[in-house]
């Protein structure tokens, strides 16, 4: 009983820390000092070091020698990577779906579809709780897209790379493109618009129909110009608020300073 209870403590531990990393309420490059996680948490010592050993084998944290650890950085490098690599594994996942979906995934996605079309984007409210729930509902709906593949090393690979990416998109160009609307800074227009094209349901409707009518060219086209949307919205972040030498600049110096 004493080991189920501790198991579920770090199981617990693990998926709030992971869920606040994913959702950038823990900033890439912060330092995750163990005391402040136990009182933001209510978790103990022993849960949150295994959480954060398992967090680090994803990929989401770093290890600091002798100093703990800190939620792994993010780069507009690794950013050009992770679209490479979702490429490489999500095409042959939507193709593979595609060639096997039933009736019964073919449901799963116009479900998850209508579900997305519901939440509002980022550009008409920034809220925390609506961006939350549209990353929730587009992550639901990409998941329906592939869930017919039947290859469950690609789909592991997919999920890892799925959750780097959110992060990445949050980060990098969902924040800093709000941040300048917000203020208004020269050239906010073309970041907002990015962002408003990267996120809106229209793009999302022609893949699932492309999807549903088994049209694979299609399919692949639309799915190739969908996994440039989350670089094509940050590099116009980039550009018309200077935000990205900023947050490159930002995360020399806690990497600096951690070291």
């Amino acid at each position: 009983m004493q080991e189920e209870t501790y198991q579920s403590k770090t199981e617990t531990a693990y998926r709030l820390l992971r869920r606040d990393i994913l959702a950038t309420r823990l900033k890439p490059g912060a330092a995750l000092k163990l005391g402040a996680l136990r009182d933001d948490y209510g978790v103990g010592w022993t849960p949150l070091r295994e959480a954060l050993s398992r967090l680090e084998a994803e990929k989401l944290v770093t290890a600091i020698s002798n100093r703990g650890f800190a939620v792994a950085p993010v780069s507009k490098g690794e950013l050009e990577d992770l679209a490479r690599a979702r490429m490489v594994v999500e095409l042959p996942l939507l193709l593979e779906s595609i060639a096997h979906g039933d009736a019964e995934w073919e449901a799963a996605v116009v479900t998850s579809h209508y579900r997305l079309s519901r939440c509002k984007i980022a550009p008409d409210d920034p809220s925390e709780a609506a961006v939350d729930e549209w990353d929730e509902k587009h992550t639901a709906f990409h998941d329906a897209l592939l869930s017919a593949a039947r290859s469950s090393w690609l789909l592991r690979f997919h999920a890892t790379i799925s959750d780097q990416l959110r992060r990445h998109h949050r980060f990098l160009g969902l924040a800093p493109t709000l941040r300048a609307a917000e203020g208004r800074h020269e050239g906010y227009e073309k970041a907002v618009a990015a962002l408003r094209e990267a996120m809106g349901i229209g793009h999302h409707t022609a893949l699932m129909e492309a999807s549903l009518d088994r049209d694979i060219e299609r399919a692949r086209r639309l799915m190739e110009e969908h996994i440039g949307y989350t670089l094509h919205a940050y590099i116009h972040t980039e550009e018309e608020t200077g935000s990205g030498s900023r947050l490159d600049k930002a995360a020399s110096g806690r990497k600096a300073s951690a070291e």
